[in-house]
């Protein structure tokens, strides 16, 4: 009987339990254990979680423990389950190089319960040759068993995009993949169970995990692009968003817009595929260029406000700035690589006083990871010399920029949504 213990509850795992929750004997484990007591009790923070079904499979262990899903922080619980699906982040440290620390560990972790017969399934997005090369040898060391002969391995990429309520793990088409044909053939089926858009059995391993990276790092090139033409049609003193329209009535163009890159997986991955390619003696000029070019764009948007706020007669030394937004993403609580944050300290930098207000972010969360207060609730009264929204959350629709706009302050749309009457510079 197939029992799955899903390690990492964070946006990747959690749904991933709820659903397997529906058919499988389901252990949801993290080694936080005050996220395992909020999940317990019925509540996630990430807002990513269908916190009915949640509870249905919750109820549904309850009365038979043969089935459902629990949550523990205790490894020992991991022992009983003979299929484990690994949903841990993949981060990168300030070198931009791989931090591989919470994927080997939780391999070490696995090799101290895993048992003969066991799979392990990799959903955390890697370069191609990181399951088999890195992780599978430490939990061989660990176990004393051996690849293919004791224990498997699969990999299935997740493609969960956070706050996006259409496209849920279901609806989007899943690759598989296994160690061994027949372990493919499992690892397959079983994702083929819940996941109601189909599946993609990929040749192997290497394959599965390259197909994630390259879809992250293409949109990143791509937006890179188009971010290029921001800088350059900002020196030339036309609006990129009037040229894209243009350039967009012609069948083929592709619509991408110019933005931060920020978040878990765009502005990442690239940087774990860059470093297998130079581990194998290539340096990739594009993919880099563009991280390069990405890169830049927060220190673009706080200079051009200084540079407007100037032109407006502001002094930028003790000005005030407002920031709408911290987040990667717009309707989403979701903090990781936040390029606002760079802004952010752009901005004070020049000695502006910096205010950030979002109404979706945690600001524990922001304040213990970057050291950022956030206000707590926004006082339309206060006067602004310059307001910058940065995220384009559904709250900030109502926000009044024109008051702001007629009370001399400078108005910067990062995402070309505000009412062009009351702007003074787009991305």
């Amino acid at each position: 009987m197939t029992k799955i213990a899903i390690i990492g509850l964070g946006y990747v795992g959690l749904p991933l339990a709820i659903e397997f929750g529906k058919k499988y004997k389901v252990l949801g484990f993290d080694i936080n254990q005050t996220r395992v007591e909020e999940l317990t009790a019925g509540h996630d923070h990430t807002r990513e979680a269908d916190l009915t079904a949640m509870k249905q499979v919750m109820d549904l262990h309850a009365g038979n423990p043969e089935t459902g899903l629990s949550f523990s922080a205790d490894v020992e619980d991991l022992k009983e389950y003979n299929t484990y699906i690994v949903t841990v982040p993949t981060p990168i440290n300030r070198f931009n190089m791989p931090d591989l620390k919470p994927l080997l560990g939780a391999s070490e972790m696995l090799g101290k319960v895993i048992g003969k017969g066991d799979i392990v399934i990799y959903e955390s997005t890697t370069y191609p040759g990181c399951t088999e090369e890195d992780c599978v040898p430490v939990i061989e060391r660990v176990s004393g068993l051996k690849f293919n002969e004791d224990f498997f391995a699969g990999y299935s990429p997740e493609r969960i995009n956070p706050g996006d309520k259409v496209n849920t793990l279901t609806k989007i088409k899943k690759v598989t993949s296994g160690s061994t044909p027949e372990i493919a053939d499992q690892v397959d089926a079983l994702y083929a169970s819940i996941i109601e858009a189909g599946t993609h059995k990929a040749p192997n391993i290497k394959v599965a995990e390259a197909s994630k990276i390259i879809e992250n790092a293409q949109r990143d090139v791509n937006i890179s692009f188009v971010n290029e033409l921001a800088l350059i049609f900002d020196k030339v003193g036309i609006d990129t968003n009037d040229v894209l329209e243009a350039a967009g009535t012609k069948w083929n163009f592709l619509k991408y817009r110019p933005g931060l890159v920020g978040g878990h997986c765009i502005s990442v991955d690239p940087y774990y595929l860059a470093s297998k390619a130079e581990s194998l003696g290539y340096v990739p000029r594009v993919i880099l260029s563009g991280r390069r070019v990405n890169n830049e764009i927060a220190t673009f948007i706080a200079s051009k406000v200084m540079k407007l706020m100037i032109q407006k007669d502001h002094k930028v030394k003790g000005s005030k700035v407002l920031i709408l937004g911290v987040t990667f993403k717009e309707n989403c609580p979701d903090i990781r690589n936040t390029k606002i944050i760079d802004i952010y300290n752009e901005l004070r930098e020049f000695g502006v006083e910096v205010d950030v207000w979002d109404p979706w972010a945690s600001g524990e969360e922001v304040s213990m990871e970057y050291g950022v207060n956030l206000l707590t609730t926004f006082d339309s009264s206060v006067k602004y010399d310059g307001i910058i929204l940065a995220v384009a959350h559904e709250q900030f629709k109502d926000f009044d920029f024109e008051q702001h706009y007629k009370n001399g302050a400078v108005i910067f749309d990062a995402k070309a949504v505000v009412d062009r009457r009351w702007v003074d510079g787009r991305l």
